[in-house]
């Protein structure tokens, strides 16, 4: 391990939440650039050992993190209860978050026909969304998008790695909330 890796391990390892890139290329008195490959050298070395920590991205921030492979140790360890795992409905308001960010409550009421107040409560207590501002209409409503915490309970960096939407091919070619939730579902159970 060269100074600068040492260096970053240190930092992002004493700040504890995702540090921007911009910010440790301050802190650091290197470049962006430099920041991403030493962040990649590091990883790699990680994932080599198979070591108890990884380094994350998430969009352009850098985190040190517990290998997901020791969550049941780590739970155990520090008597944490597992969190419990989200319904189907929740399932399918962050899913039509994640995917048409940002949006209204409103328009997720639309989508799904029901009610969907207490589900957005809970997905913004739960952080995995968050407020985004007002829509410039009438009543100002809130808009909401999805958050680190999505990304990292879905083991993505960023939105680009959502998989694609299917080819709509349900009756009258309209997607299927069905369809969406299992596409979330499936970015979860490879978490």
């Amino acid at each position: 391990m060269n100074e600068l890796e040492a260096r970053l391990e240190a930092v992002l390892f004493a700040s504890g939440d995702a540090v921007g890139v911009d910010r440790l290329s301050e802190a650091l008195g290197v470049s962006t650039d430099l920041i991403y490959a030493t962040a990649e050298s590091l990883s790699n070395q990680y994932d080599f050992g198979h070591r108890g920590i990884i380094l994350v991205r998430l969009e352009n921030r850098l985190q040190l993190a517990s290998r997901p492979d020791f969550a049941e140790d780590i739970r155990r360890a520090t008597e944490n209860r597992r969190p419990p795992s989200l319904g189907p409905a929740a399932l399918e308001v962050l899913t039509i978050v994640a995917y048409r960010q940002p949006v209204t409550r409103a328009f997720v009421e639309q989508l799904r026909g029901v009610d969907s107040g207490g589900t957005v409560n809970s997905l913004a207590e739960k952080g995995l969304i968050e407020e985004a501002g007002r829509l410039d209409v009438p009543g100002r409503p809130i808009l909401y998008r999805t958050t680190e915490a999505f990304l990292r309970a879905f083991a993505i960096s960023s939105l680009d790695e959502l998989p694609a939407l299917p080819a709509l091919q349900t009756e009258n070619e309209q997607l299927t909330l069905d369809d969406l939730a299992a596409k979330a579902e499936e970015g979860a159970d490879s978490s």
